[in-house]
């Protein structure tokens, strides 16, 4: 696992270029790559690069890599698992190609010689690079099918910069520091900015799925190489079951690759409890586990992890996380991610690969599975609201909605007063705005509420659900349920979960890997109907079925939790102090953004217990301290 970056000048007339600027790019990623950095340059392009030695720890993996000649350059940021098998399948040897390493890396500048981009839909694995060939002056730009790797542009008539993180573009003066209104806007329905947008004015990123070509004059084109296909009603029930359960356990052996020491983010829950079990197979050491707990019970989850320890018999590692461990980590924390992002699993999630980082280098980890697996609550919302439907609506929304908003505010995690709120609001929209509905923190009215009148005259915003809507209408799945999950695994699971994923293990140079993600696994599960994918309300039937040897019946059946932070609690005592502060008035009004008296209702509100407003002041809170450290600094 690495970090990339690279400058490439488009300025048709010479001038004087900063010679030490891709180096100092380059030493912004050093936690990405503390094993090795290089550099290479020519007339017109800059490349840089920062190592993790995962496989070939020698000195022959370093990059940037050329082939024989020189012509073609690579900085590649990921594993790809499959790159022996295509080695050989490509015949690249007997075509002649020279190797001098064991790496991926080389594999794919080879393929790339034989094949042009033409080799990236055969590529199983996670990824981001940047390949110039010096023949056709062309840069190009590749991000795998998930966005697990990050890959961030920005162009102006002078440059075309990319990085793996946003600091090492933001390390050219050059490159203006603006917030992005229509970002921030999106930052408030969801807690995390959705791509290719970043909070930069500007500032971009190449979405998954896609493969981007810029020309030596600056001329962009991009492509999408890859998406999930639609429904086989031919599968039934249990050829979906045994085929889920050999790719499953392909996907987990594929991720064991590597000259250096794997363990697992355990939470408890079934998806990693799952790769434990399916890691056992092929693992004759003990298996390490690191686990993160609440001293809260309703958000703490390692009972369950103690259990799947127990019974594979791993060497396990706990951390329990406390306020006063958030507060050492704010605002800090952002300074890994670049960007506004509250996702309340950001913090736990640094804490035990912090952990990890002390036994191995590389740790697997069960993102990826609930949005093939149908494994969220939003899908149980989506079937139970067709059926809650045919009660009359006088009974709906005069007897049972009454008797739903007069229950208390409660601060256990996802309680039965949060979801049935949430369910009755969502009653009246479209499918894939009631699955937004029914995550969404801030709605359009209140988020518009919140401006200050600059911000109103300056932005006509955007809907933040058009990427929902977006998603919806490119999915190619008939059922409507298949095609709420390919919203989650087209936008969720890119813009949020892969961010925590990627920049907390990295924060710690500790390279996590998804097997869930696996294309071969996710394409099958898309093809599953879904009716075998949640019969009735019951989540995750093919997962549950195909594991029902392998795990504890206490995993198989407990419900799913996810991993949050208690932040609405500690929000009225022991961080009540931060919210203030960087939410006060002073500050607020700093940024000509907010409306200090609009944003002083919500925290009053959240601390009178009227409202649950923990998700949207942690967000706020969040955006206030990007603010600080990105832009009024």
């Amino acid at each position: 696992m690495c970090g990339i970056c690279g400058i490439l000048e488009l300025a048709p007339e010479p001038r004087e270029r900063d010679s030490g600027l891709i180096d100092r790019m380059t030493d912004t990623l050093t936690h990405r790559g503390p094993n090795d950095r290089g550099t290479w340059r020519n007339h017109q392009i800059a490349l840089g690069h920062r190592r993790l030695s995962v496989i070939d720890l020698s000195r022959a993996g370093r990059q940037p890599m050329g082939n024989e000649d020189g012509s073609v350059q690579i900085v590649y940021n990921g594993e790809v698992y499959n790159f022996r098998e295509l080695k050989e399948r490509f015949r690249l040897v007997e075509r002649g190609h020279v190797f001098r390493s064991r790496t991926d890396t080389e594999v794919l500048i080879h393929l790339y010689e034989e094949l042009g981009l033409e080799m990236v839909p055969h590529l199983n694995g996670m990824f981001a690079f940047a390949i110039w060939d010096t023949r056709r002056r062309q840069l190009h730009l590749v991000r795998d099918r998930y966005g697990i790797k990050p890959l961030f542009i920005q162009q102006d008539e002078q440059c075309f910069r990319f990085g793996s993180e946003i600091k090492a573009i933001l390390e050219d003066e050059r490159v203006r520091r603006r917030p992005s209104r229509q970002a921030l806007h999106d930052f408030l329905t969801f807690n995390y900015i959705p791509g290719p947008q970043t909070a930069f004015e500007g500032i971009g990123e190449v979405s998954p799925a896609h493969c981007m070509t810029i020309e030596s004059d600056g001329r962009v084109t991009t492509r999408r190489y890859w998406d999930l296909p639609a429904e086989d009603d031919a599968i039934d029930e249990s050829h979906a079951i045994t085929q889920a359960a050999e790719l499953m356990d392909r996907a987990v052996q594929r991720r064991l690759i590597a000259d250096v020491p794997i363990g697992v983010l355990l939470s408890g829950g079934m998806d990693s409890s799952a790769i434990v079990a399916l890691m056992s197979r092929h693992h004759s050491e003990p298996i390490h586990t690191y686990s993160v707990g609440f001293e809260q019970a309703s958000f703490n989850e390692l009972p369950y992890a103690r259990i799947v320890n127990e019974k594979f018999k791993t060497v396990s590692r706990e951390v329990v996380l406390t306020a006063d461990m958030v507060r050492a980590l704010l605002p800090e924390y952002l300074r890994y991610i670049d960007e506004p992002y509250a996702d309340g699993s950001a913090i736990p999630t640094y804490y035990v690969c912090e952990l990890a980082r002390d036994e191995v280098v590389v740790v697997l980890s069960g993102e990826g599975a609930d949005e093939v697996m149908a494994g969220y609550e939003t899908y149980t919302a989506y079937k139970a609201s067709n059926w809650f439907k045919r009660v009359p609506r006088w009974i709906r929304r005069g007897l049972i909605a009454p008797l739903v908003h007069a229950l208390p505010v409660s601060d256990r995690k996802l309680s039965l007063e949060f979801k049935l709120k949430r369910f009755l609001g969502g009653q009246d929209l479209a499918p894939e705005q009631a699955h937004l509905w029914w995550r969404i923190v801030l709605t359009e009215a209140q988020k518009l509420a919140l401006y200050s009148p600059a911000m109103l005259d300056e932005l006509t915003p955007a809907s933040s659900d058009r990427f929902f809507r977006e998603a919806f209408g490119r999915s190619s799945a008939r059922d409507v349920l298949n095609r709420l999950m390919y919203i989650d695994a087209s936008v969720f699971l890119p813009d949020d979960l892969m961010i925590k994923n990627d920049r907390m293990s990295m924060a710690h140079s500790l390279e996590a890997r998804v097997p869930f993600t696996d294309p071969d696994l996710t394409e099958f599960m898309a093809r599953v109907p879904a009716r075998h994918k949640l019969p009735g309300l019951r989540k995750k039937h093919v997962m549950r079925a195909a594991l029902r040897d392998d795990l504890p019946p206490e995993i198989l059946n407990k419900k799913k939790v996810g991993l949050e932070m208690p932040y609405g609690q500690w929000f009225r005592a022991e961080l009540k102090d931060l919210l203030t502060n960087y939410c006060g008035r002073e500050r607020l009004e700093a940024t000509g953004l907010f409306e200090p008296a609009a944003v002083q209702a919500l925290i009053d509100d959240h601390l009178e217990r009227r409202r649950d407003n923990g998700r949207a002041l942690w967000g706020l809170m969040n955006y206030m301290m990007w603010y600080e450290l990105y832009i009024r600094a």
